[in-house]
């Protein structure tokens, strides 16, 4: 956009104001991030297999947590039924490994299509409720899923089933290697995508439905089409994202991939973080991984740290981590908002 400028009659302008959205801090953060990528990138080179899969892990709960972030962080649709979408694209990935002889990588888009599909109709029922209602409705929906797929005797049934079997027949460097690239592509779609979302007019929509659908609605935003859309991107990026651990994990069961304790991991991880922000969930996710390696020795007791953090944050600093960084410094990574900057030209230094 051009710059605005300002002058009183008959005298030359003054100063020149400009929209701005990058600062040369978020730029300077956006190439250490795309350094840290290529790095991450050239793991099967060089890394340990421990290594590779704590990357892996790091990057589909990354991917789950931006995707969560989008739904109810920016779009105000508390879901903890989004592993209903996750589980559904296990599956997906459990009929193509046991009854195709494809490579079962190929299943990832196909997870995310399956979800996309199912997320439709689901969506008809789900936004005819609000707040908690919602929240709940999600649920069940999940709970139908995975009581559905325990009676599908063909695809494992209640006990699941593994699909080590179709993945026999591929080198163990090229396992690692696809593993890690498939889940550093997805981590990185997730975020890009969240950022050039948000930065267009549908995101400027999408806060405005968040903060009150009726004034929006007023002011002609399309308020269902809004909603469906990031509910129908985030069920997508989830049933994805279910291919992926699956692919890792090996082994599939109802249970397993239905279980609210991916909504809940991500739901913390966003609220530690900062919700609502694009840095947040990056900021939750490292927490988390930290608290799991510095607890490995004690059980399931990083999952209590985690939570009584959690609880702390949202006494304490309920913008989470990032939120509080934020609010004190001004620094924004990922910027979306457009600012003004004023340039004086009477300043030859400037």
């Amino acid at each position: 956009m051009a710059p605005a400028q300002r002058a009183t009659a008959g005298q030359p302008p003054q100063a020149v104001f400009e929209m701005v959205r990058r600062t040369p801090l978020a730029i300077a953060a956006q190439a250490l991030m795309l350094g840290l990528v290529i790095v991450l990138a050239s793991l099967p080179w060089w890394a340990d297999l421990g290594t590779m899969s704590s990357a892996v892990e790091f990057l589909y709960y990354l991917a789950i947590a931006q995707l969560w972030n989008l739904l109810a962080g920016y779009g105000g649709l508390v879901s903890i039924g989004q592993q209903a979408w996750l589980g559904l694209g296990a599956y997906v990935l459990v009929a193509f490994a046991l009854h195709t002889d494809y490579n079962p990588y190929w299943a990832l888009p196909l997870g995310g299509l399956a979800a996309l599909v199912l997320a439709w109709p689901a969506s008809r029922l789900l936004f005819r409720l609000n707040g908690a209602y919602f929240a709940v409705g999600s649920w069940v929906i999940a709970e139908v899923f995975r009581l559905f797929f325990a009676n599908v005797t063909s695809l494992g049934g209640g006990t699941g089933t593994s699909i080590t079997s179709s993945l026999m027949a591929i080198d163990e460097w090229w396992l690692d290697a696809l593993s890690v690239w498939s889940a550093l592509s997805i981590a990185v779609l997730s975020v890009l995508g969240v950022y050039l979302f948000l930065r267009s007019r549908h995101g400027l929509a999408l806060t405005a439905v968040r903060d009150s659908e009726t004034a929006s609605g007023a002011l002609g935003v399309p308020v269902q089409k809004v909603k469906l859309t990031v509910y129908l991107a985030s069920a997508f990026g989830f049933g994805v994202v279910g291919v992926l651990v699956y692919l890792v994990k090996l082994r599939v069961s109802p249970d397993a991939a239905f279980s609210v304790e991916w909504s809940a991991l991500a739901f913390l991880i966003v609220i530690i973080g900062g919700f609502g922000t694009i840095e947040g969930p990056i900021i939750g996710a490292i927490v988390y991984f930290v608290l799991r390696s510095l607890l490995a020795d004690y059980g399931s007791w990083y999952l209590v740290s985690l939570g009584v953090l959690a609880i702390a944050v949202m006494l304490v600093e309920r913008r989470g981590i990032w939120g509080a960084i934020q609010a004190r410094t001004g620094i924004e990574l990922f910027p979306i908002q457009r600012r003004i900057r004023r340039r004086d030209l009477t300043d030859p230094g400037k």
